[in-house]
């Protein structure tokens, strides 16, 4: 039987367009249909298989990426082959359950260097997401942020600036917010001029298995419900874990936070945050902070060579920053931190804060210092309840100090060196351990 060879390329291409799908000749590679949906895309539950558009390098990928973004339906995957794809505008994504993945962090670079456009690399704000083994380099502002999706996976991706540290770097590498059941995984981040790795207001939260360096602060907990953070290694940033609340955001009053089994070393880095920033007054050589948090676990961790302070456990108050929010509670509350490993921390501390404290508690300083600041409206008897303490235990032969802060002459800390406790007893304790998160979904 003979076949009109114009009759089956025209059936073909009305296959393409009636599938919903427009692209240039340079950057497309092929559509296949991939043997069954994810099990927690929207259309699994209509039985639709998922269809993979494979995208390589070439002078049209913007208008190819970007299209196939557009089109794509629940289920479906963007792949971007091997090599580096140049963007000179932000990439956007409002399909519920579509996955974009390269060939490995190391072999697909989506470049932004010379992005005119958009103030992300990509944007997402729909759920059942899943970003894998790529890197996004240069972006303009942040790499990759999801915003409002439940279910969302970032799993071995890389985020990167090559400049240098530089205040025009973008603020986040990975950042979702406000967003439902989000797992991070193996990703790497570089040079972020606020956090490399930013959970914010969130729920339902695990990172893991990641490694943040040469950012501001290399992982960041803010405004979070029910989060975990372990095997996670934070080096060369001026800060390296911190875990905290924020006033005046929608979500409020961050809560049950387990940070377990990380490397936090050497975080020396100078603070390239822009002035203004609540990051840009990190002190230089900060390991790990916990700030008007409640309900935290730090266990199991390693925390060494950083310059200006191991841990350090405040109340927001001690920002002098006014709080203008009614509903937020600036105070750490219900936090346990047992059996971590200390070793030289605040030798030569940086900052002026930090100075003056080291002025007032020697150098180097105490591996543990608490600002000692209660919430006097929970007081009895001048004791805060015990289920609402910060509590010490295991942490090694190393000092933990109660500076007492609000008893304190700030403005001439050496008058009221009588205040601060060496090492008090009524730090010492146990709570509750905070229950490990597990995700519904994970892909």
């Amino acid at each position: 039987m003979r076949f009109d060879r114009r009759v089956v390329a025209m059936a073909a291409i009305l296959a393409c367009l009636l599938a919903g799908w427009q692209f240039g000749a340079g950057s497309f590679v092929r559509a296949e249909t991939k043997p069954d949906a994810p099990a927690n895309s929207e259309n699994a539950k209509s039985k639709r298989p998922g269809r993979v558009f494979g995208i390589k390098p070439g002078a049209d990928v913007q208008e190819v990426a970007q299209t196939a973004l557009i089109k794509a339906k629940p289920g479906d995957t963007i792949e971007f082959t091997e090599g580096k794809f140049d963007f000179t505008k932000s990439l956007s994504l409002t399909v519920e359950g579509v996955t974009i993945r390269g060939k490995g962090m190391d072999k697909t670079i989506l470049s932004f260097k010379n992005q005119d456009e958009g103030k992300e690399g990509l944007h997402v704000n729909r759920g059942h997401f899943v970003i894998a083994d790529l890197t996004m380099q240069d972006t303009k502002g942040d790499a990759i942020k999801v915003e409002g999706g439940e279910n969302v996976t970032f799993r071995n991706v890389k985020a990167e600036w090559t400049g240098g540290a530089k205040a025009t770097n973008g603020a986040y590498g990975v950042y979702p917010v406000q967003c439902k059941n989000v797992l991070v995984e193996g990703c790497v981040v570089i040079g972020a001029s606020d956090a490399g790795v930013y959970v914010g207001q969130s729920t339902n939260v695990i990172i893991r298995k990641c490694r943040a360096e040469q950012n501001v602060a290399g992982i960041e907990i803010e405004n979070c419900v029910n989060a975990e953070a372990y095997d996670n290694v934070a080096t060369n940033n001026a800060g390296g874990l911190l875990v905290f609340d924020l006033p005046g955001l929608q979500l409020k009053n961050g809560h049950s936070v387990k940070v377990h089994n990380n490397n936090v070393y050497g975080n020396n880095h100078v603070n390239f945050a822009p002035e203004g920033n609540i990051v840009a007054s990190v002190a230089p050589g900060t390991g790990m902070m916990v700030m008007a948090t409640d309900h935290v676990e730090l266990l199991d961790n390693t925390v060494k060579d950083n310059k200006t302070y191991g841990l350090i456990v405040v109340s927001f108050l001690i920002t002098g920053r006014p709080i203008e929010d009614k509903e937020y509670d600036p105070y750490p509350e219900a936090v346990y931190i047992h059996n971590n490993t200390f070793e030289k921390n605040g030798k030569d501390p940086t900052g002026p804060r930090a100075k003056a404290l080291a002025e007032l508690l020697g150098t180097p300083m105490p591996e543990i210092i608490y600002d000692g600041i209660r919430n006097p409206k929970k007081m009895v008897n001048g004791k805060i309840p015990d289920d609402q303490r910060v509590v010490f235990k295991d942490n090694g032969p190393v000092a933990t100090v109660n500076l007492h802060w609000d008893q304190l002459d700030t403005k001439n800390l050496l008058a009221s060196k009588s205040k601060v406790e060496r090492n008090p007893k009524n730090l010492v304790g146990e709570l509750p351990p905070v229950p490990s998160v597990k995700l519904p979904e994970v892909r």
